[in-house]
């Protein structure tokens, strides 16, 4: 299955405002909206750090997902404190996590159930800046001997990448996989956007 998400952020008069963000399927149809509740304070002083829950709703304004992040440590030198998001569907009921796994250079995640249990590890690139080509994410195996899907950064040319907050992900994972597990991984494509990809020059 090949999910496509695009994910817009608005910004107003120099502020900082909460994201939103559009879920297509592979056909290009919308299947679900997604809004960021977080206050104001929080954006402007925490900026990719800060702690927000997303409402994921379907076409016709049903919440289908709750996703939960509390504000945590981004850097690598606290490994005690890293990043995680927790995954809700339908709201209140926990279904799975996306907790960040150290490493001294590279971005890694472990998909969790929702008892807890390590199910993949998702790895990025040891740049996430590449210029002119899409940034890949890696859904693989715990062992991280085979790859099972991907979240790409996908790239949308010098302009849009420059001067807008709009980013697009494609997302890729077999059509077996649990449909749970499909949703925590839905889950990291947001964590992975605030972490790397959320623009901070207009909060200055």
């Amino acid at each position: 299955m090949n999910t496509m998400l695009s994910l817009s952020h608005t910004v107003l008069t120099g502020w900082e405002t909460n994201n939103q963000y559009v879920i297509k399927n592979s056909l290009g149809q919308q299947v679900l909206f997604a809004a960021e509740e977080s206050d104001c304070c929080s954006r402007m002083i925490c900026g990719p750090i800060r702690s927000f829950t997303l409402h994921i709703q379907d076409n016709m304004g049903q919440e289908v997902m709750t996703l939960s992040r509390p504000l945590n440590c981004s850097s690598c030198f606290f490994p005690c404190c890293l990043q995680e998001l927790e995954v809700q569907s339908p709201p209140g009921s926990p279904i799975g996590y996306v907790i960040q796994s150290w490493h001294p250079f590279l971005p890694k995640f472990i998909i969790q159930n929702e008892r807890k249990e390590p199910v993949l590890k998702i790895v990025g690139p040891f740049c996430n800046c590449k210029c002119c080509s899409d940034i890949n994410f890696e859904v693989m195996s715990l062992d991280e001997s085979s790859v099972i899907g991907r979240i790409s950064k996908q790239w949308t040319g010098f302009e849009a990448e420059m001067f807008s907050d709009a980013d697009n992900f494609g997302l890729q994972f077999p059509m077996d996989l649990d449909v749970k597990i499909k949703a925590v991984i839905l889950g990291a494509c947001f964590l992975i956007d605030f972490m790397y990809f959320e623009h901070t020059q207009n909060q200055e």
